[in-house]
Formats: structure tokens, C-alpha cells, sequence
């Protein structure tokens, strides 16, 4: 299975989230799978900070869970953070790119179509259980399993019915497709930080509030504060992968006070950003 030696590389991860997906001009690479017999063949692979694997699809399903670092997935539909203790569940033939922030200790596991029949035919980022992730990283151990062999059978069949009771994280950023929106996504994207109201930036795009508002409702399924809070959540966990402070993150995320910031991460991933670094980089010291 490819491990995608590119060397192809982002300064500025936040760039992506202002590229169209659809790269008018640049075909996605197929990554066909070699093994056409494994259940479920694996890919172990550590990659350098701010690395980009360029756009591509594969033939099988895929759970891409990073042991350590923050991953950022780009479809043609949408930007998923995917931080430790996530996965990202990638359904074959999806285009997409995936950016590092910080040093990412990617496992991902590539099942044949069909396996995990209840996980949705679209990208979704996912809860890992401390028993899921002991199951990734041991399948990980292996270059592929069978079913046709009886111990390698009860893993497959343990994985899947984990991955069948997983919790689906809220760690999406659609894109948007009318010019008018395009354009305001594309001003906060530059700056998440940017303290402007939204009426000051729709004079900036020659738009009313009330279009823009009513646009990223129909388009993202979110409301404007939504989808601006999902990109300052994470432009916010990017920065702390890189090792950055929880103050500066939240004042380069657009956050007043680190308290603010707190709260509102502690309402989207359940525990404050100094424990759940904390215990990202316990768990990754033992993966």
C-alpha cells in the first residue's frame, strides 16, 4: 500500500481550507490497492509537519487515525480536523487531501467496499475508544488479514463492530459553492482571527447580511456564527498540534480571552485544550 513518499509540502496549511477541491486542471491519483484477497490491509507511516499527501482516491474504504498530530481532510464537499484520539472515515473512490500540523503518526486501515456496511457513504470524522484504538494500532501490526484465517477473522469482525458503534464528531467545515459566500468564507479563512462583523465583510463582497446568512444555511447547513466558530475550533487545534500555547491559540483563532476559547472547546471535544493535549501525547508516547 502506497505511503505516498511526495514530497510535496504546504507553509501555510490554512491555504487549503480557500482552494476549490475540485482543482480545475489536477487529476486525484488512484492508489489502487495491490491486495486484492485481505479483508483489511494496513498502512503505518509517520509523517514531518505541515507535509501534504496531494489529492488522490482509493479502491476500499478507509479509517485514517493519526496517534499523534492533528490531520486536516479535504473533499470536494467539506475540511475535516481530525485530532488524536479521532478518526477520519474516508469511503473509497472520495478525492481528498490530507495536511499535517505537527508531527502526525498516521495508522490507517483500508477495508474492502461493503465490510462496514452501516458507516455512511461520506467523509465523517469519529470518536476512537480507547479499545478501537488498541484494535487499530494491533491490526496496524499486520500488513493485511483475512477472513479466511480464523484468529485474523474475530479481529476483523472486533473492528468492525467497534467502527459500527463509533460516535460522529462535529468537526466539519462545508464548503460553500455561490461567489458571494465563497467570498466571505474565503476572507475568514485568510484570518480566522478577524474581528469583523458580518455586515463589514459583506461590504467587502457586495452582499447583504441577510443573502449571506441565508446562503450558508442553504449551502453548509449551518448558520454564519456556525460555520465561523467550526473554523476558528479549527484553525485553534491546528495551532495547539504545532505546539502552540492555549493564549495565543485562542487569540490567532479570534477568541477575546483564553477563557472564552475554553469554553467553547470544552463544549465541542469534552475536556479543556491543556488536558486533551495532554492526553494525546500520553497516548502517543505508548502507540
Amino acid at each position: 500500500m502506497s505511503c505516498f513518499d511526495f514530497t510535496v509540502c504546504g507553509s501555510c496549511v490554512l491555504s487549503i481550507l480557500c482552494q476549490s477541491m475540485s482543482q480545475k486542471g489536477q487529476r486525484p491519483i488512484f492508489d489502487r490497492s495491490r491486495d486484492r484477497l485481505s479483508h483489511i490491509t494496513t498502512l503505518t507511516y509517520d509523517y514531518p509537519a505541515a507535509y501534504v499527501v496531494p489529492l488522490h482516491f482509493h479502491d476500499r474504504d478507509q479509517v485514517v487515525y493519526a496517534s499523534r498530530g492533528v490531520m486536516t481532510i479535504r473533499t470536494g464537499a467539506a475540511t475535516w480536523v481530525v485530532p488524536t484520539h479521532r478518526a477520519v472515515w474516508i469511503p473509497a473512490a472520495v478525492p481528498h487531501t490530507i495536511t499535517m500540523s505537527g508531527v502526525v503518526a498516521m495508522r490507517t486501515l483500508y477495508l474492502k467496499p461493503k465490510l462496514a456496511r452501516v458507516l455512511p457513504r461520506s467523509c465523517c470524522v469519529i470518536n476512537v475508544s480507547p479499545l478501537l484504538r488498541e484494535l487499530i494500532l494491533h491490526a496496524c501490526s499486520f500488513r493485511s488479514l483475512k477472513k479466511t484465517i480464523r484468529w485474523q477473522r474475530h479481529l476483523i469482525d472486533t473492528v468492525i463492530d467497534q467502527l459500527e458503534t463509533v460516535q460522529m464528531v462535529p468537526l466539519q467545515l462545508p464548503h460553500l459553492n455561490d461567489p458571494r459566500a465563497v467570498r466571505v468564507a474565503q476572507i475568514l479563512a485568510a484570518d480566522p482571527g478577524n474581528a469583523q462583523s458580518l455586515v463589514q465583510i459583506c461590504r467587502q463582497c457586495g452582499a447583504s447580511r441577510r443573502t449571506v446568512e441565508r446562503l450558508f444555511q442553504e449551502e453548509a447547513g449551518m448558520t454564519f456564527g456556525k460555520w465561523r466558530q467550526q473554523l476558528r475550533l479549527m484553525h485553534a487545534m491546528r495551532l495547539l498540534a504545532e505546539g502552540a500555547k492555549v493564549t495565543h491559540a485562542a487569540l490567532e483563532a479570534g477568541y477575546s480571552t483564553p477563557s472564552a476559547f475554553v469554553h467553547m472547546f470544552r463544549n465541542a471535544l469534552g475536556t479543556t485544550p491543556t488536558i486533551y493535549f495532554r492526553g494525546a501525547a500520553a497516548r502517543s508516547s505508548d502507540a
